[in-house]
């Protein structure tokens, strides 16, 4: 069956945007660390990278390695609506969960109202790669009982406030910690599987 995994940047304080969805803040290191850590990133998850950006990053025949869907919250979609980019994952399936956007906002994108959980559990019955989770916090705590994996990249610094990883309801869901890398720009990839 396939996953729904969660793959996300996070401050040291759980924020994974500021309080008006800024993600510039996350820190890169130096040329070299930055570099390092880029190609690890994109030698693992290279359909991650969105599609206007895989040519300069050397990944535009990179085939998909862990995913071949991703699910976003309209906050995450929204930094590349903004840009112009409409359809910001063309190498992959594309779902948008929002009751605001347009559903013929792309073709290539699917616009889910409602009931994300159903979307999600339909999914995983599909044959297929896993499904990426690419946020926000809120689409994140209600998915929770669905998410099967985290992919956690930790950055050094401290955000102060904006919108958490995962914000919903209390509800303590076990994971444990399947395997870690640690790089010299501070930067800790935690790959964390549910108990």
């Amino acid at each position: 069956m396939r996953k729904l995994v969660y793959y996300v940047a996070v401050s040291i304080d759980g924020y994974i945007a500021g309080p008006g969805g800024e993600f510039d803040f996350y820190p890169q290191g130096d040329e070299e660390q930055a570099a390092a850590y880029a190609s690890w990133v994109n030698a693992r998850y290279p359909e991650t990278v969105p599609t206007f950006a895989r040519a300069g990053a050397g990944l535009a025949d990179a085939p998909n390695r862990r995913f071949d869907t991703v699910l976003m919250g309209l906050g995450s979609y929204r930094p590349g609506l903004d840009a112009g980019f409409t359809s910001p994952y063309a190498h992959l399936r594309q779902y948008v969960v929002s009751s605001t956007l347009a559903p013929d906002t792309d073709p290539a994108v699917t616009v889910v109202a409602e009931d994300p959980l159903g979307l999600v559990r339909g999914l995983k019955r599909e044959e297929g790669q896993d499904i990426w989770l690419c946020g926000g916090g809120l689409l994140a705590g209600e998915l929770l009982p669905e998410i099967d994996e985290l992919i956690v990249k930790s950055y050094p610094v401290v955000a102060g406030a904006g919108i958490p990883v995962i914000n919903g309801e209390f509800d303590p869901t076990l994971f444990g910690v399947a395997d870690r890398a640690s790089f010299d720009n501070g930067v800790t990839v935690t790959r964390f599987t549910r108990r």
